[in-house]
């Protein structure tokens, strides 16, 4: 009985509880057979029992160290698990819940998986760290101009524990900035080796010689890997660059300092085109800004060595031909004074000048630059006087005018209807507005004559004549002009007059035929015309040789000697006084007429 107990406990089956039961019927059917007693049968089936509780109770424990082994392993999984998931900055999505129900085996089972993916994750986590860390600290260094002596054995060091998205993306962004600033770097390391080549061509200067001095990698601009990009780099190109600069700005002064000397002593020596053609490119170049100026070597020593030489060259050509050029200079002197209508400096005239010359007292090259002063002194006078000249000019143009319209109102066919009659007319009313406009053409030239000689506290000269004076004279005989004009119409109106008077009494008309002694002009008269177009007789002036005086304008003056116009000024001037006649005169003059009436001299004027 004992024994199926121990069975029933046991077996947890039916088939097992028969097999037992079986086998417990069997060995009672032995016992039996052999005659073994209860007491002993009690005592085999106690041992039985006992056997089979150590069986059992070996095989729990066996089960407990099997449940408590897989406890620890799930756990150490898990906990594995959960450190690779905070490494890589992941959450864990399995419940608690799932947990409970799931046996040990089918957790295990659940997490070895996951453990292998979250070990090959982060084995190639790793190796992003790896590279990026490895990029960061290969262009830090090349920033920095570090060298690494140890490249092959050196290893990069990577914070295992950290190794989530959010950290990678820092590393990536800090690699971005620095492959950004490696870039921009690179591009201005490019920038100033390309300046430093063209400075290098345009100075005639080694260039790689001149870039060895910063680094010797910069020779090789096209490899981006091989290019230094450090800062002492950057410093070295840019104080290379500003070098090179100011020397090619000391070299362009020094050029256009030279080559000023070479043009003026071109223009002195009057040097033929073939020999300015070798220069030819000076002009652009002192023309240009000096970033503009990328001639390869324009500003090389050589070149400057090559001008230098021809100004020396020149030079001692000049000494040899010293006395032609101060000639040369002194004519360009009265050619400017001449076009001024200014008196030249007796100083250098061209007698003193051969005497002082051939004497040997005076070295030719003061005399030169005494010549080249008066020159400049000759220019800034001409640009002072140049507003007065203007209106001299347009007064003179105006004067023309008004002796032309002379001339026109002479001529009895001006009206006929020949070719160009119609232009005449035209220039006629052009001339007699014109004409009209001189008195105050003059006095606003007076006024502007005084003005600038209070400046400059000096005479305005005219061709060696004060231009004041020749203005009051040409006033004064134009005052004189008008009066006379004034008198020959009032003349003009007694003679009619007095020829209605000799009608009245003879009772006859005059003669048709007319007698030529009033064709003769009367003495002291001569054919002019006012601006007005009226025919005026001239004032007779009681010069020395009896000639009839005219207007005088600064043409009047020119080409004659200073003494001319003072001995003018002392001659007094007269005019014919019609008025002063007496009517008995008159009436003889008339009588002996024929009774024709006289002709005046403007006959046909407007």
């Amino acid at each position: 009985m004992m024994g199926f107990g121990i069975g029933g406990r046991g077996l947890t089956s039916v088939t097992m509880e028969t097999s037992c039961s079986a086998l417990l019927r069997e060995l009672q059917h032995i016992w039996a057979e052999i005659g073994e007693s209860e007491v002993d049968r009690e005592r085999i089936l106690l041992e039985i029992e006992r056997e089979c509780l150590e069986v059992y109770r070996k095989k729990v424990d066996e089960a407990s160290k099997t449940k408590a082994q897989l406890h620890q392993t799930v756990a150490a999984k898990e906990a594995e698990v959960a450190a690779f998931m905070a490494c890589l900055g992941e959450d864990m999505v399995q419940s608690k819940k799932d947990k409970e129900m799931a046996s040990l085996k089918e957790q295990l089972a659940t997490v070895m998986p996951l453990l292998e993916n979250l070990k090959v994750r982060r084995a190639e986590r790793i190796k992003q760290f790896s590279y990026i860390q490895s990029q960061i600290e290969k262009i830090s260094a090349e920033l920095t101009e570090y060298n690494h002596q140890n490249d092959a054995t050196s290893t990069t060091t990577i914070d295992e524990h950290d190794l989530s998205i959010r950290k990678l993306n820092q590393y990536q962004a800090q690699l971005c900035a620095l492959q950004k600033e490696k870039s921009d770097r690179l591009q201005k390391v490019l920038e100033y080796v390309n300046e430093v080549h063209s400075l290098c061509g345009v100075l005639g200067l080694d260039f790689r010689k001149t870039v060895d001095e910063v680094h010797p990698s910069l020779h090789e601009t096209d490899s981006k890997d091989s290019t230094n990009i450090s800062n002492n780099t950057l410093e070295g190109l840019s104080h290379a660059v500003l070098k090179l600069k100011s020397e090619r700005k000391l070299r362009i002064e020094k050029l256009r300092e030279t080559a000023q000397s070479l043009f003026q002593l071109w223009n002195l020596m009057d040097s033929p085109e073939e020999e300015r053609r070798h220069f030819g490119r000076l002009t652009s170049i002192l023309q240009s800004p000096e970033e503009s100026i990328i001639y390869t070597g324009v500003l090389s020593q050589e070149t400057l060595d090559q001008i230098q030489a021809e100004v020396n060259r020149l030079t001692k050509l000049k000494a040899s031909r010293l006395k032609e050029l101060v000639l040369k200079r002194r004519l360009e002197l009265e050619e400017i004074c001449k076009r001024a209508h200014t008196e030249p400096d007796i100083s250098t005239a061209s007698e003193k000048v051969n005497a002082l010359m051939d004497s040997g007292l005076v070295d030719p090259s003061e005399l030169l630059g005494k010549v080249e002063a008066q020159i400049v002194k000759a220019k800034e006078e001409s640009i002072s006087r140049k507003d007065i000249m203007d209106r001299i000019n347009k007064w003179l143009a105006a004067c023309d005018e008004e002796n032309w319209l002379e001339e026109y109102n002479q001529d009895d066919n001006r009206y006929s209807a020949g070719r160009g009659a119609h232009l005449n007319l035209k220039r006629a009313e052009k001339a007699r507005i014109t004409v009209t406009k001189i008195p105050a053409m003059v006095d606003n030239l007076m006024s502007k004559t005084f003005a600038w000689e209070d400046e400059r506290n000096k005479p305005f000269q005219y061709d060696g004549v004060r231009l004041v004076s020749i203005l009051e004279e040409y006033k004064l005989t134009r005052q004189q002009k008008e009066e006379e004009k004034r008198r020959y119409q009032d003349h003009k109106k007694l003679q009619g007059l007095l020829l209605k008077e000799k009608e009245a009494i003879f009772g006859s008309k005059p003669s048709p035929r007319r007698s030529n002694t009033f064709n003769k002009k009367p003495n002291g008269y001569h054919a002019n015309v006012h601006g007005n177009g009226f025919m005026t007789p001239a004032p007779r002036r009681l010069t020395v040789g009896g000639a009839t005086p005219e207007l005088l304008t600064p043409r009047s003056y020119s080409g004659r000697h200073n003494g001319y116009f003072k001995d003018m000024r002392r001659q007094s001037t007269t005019a014919l006084n019609f008025g002063s006649m007496s009517k008995e005169d008159t009436m003889s003059t008339f009588t002996s007429i024929s009774g024709s009436e006289p002709e005046s001299p403007s006959q046909g004027l407007i």
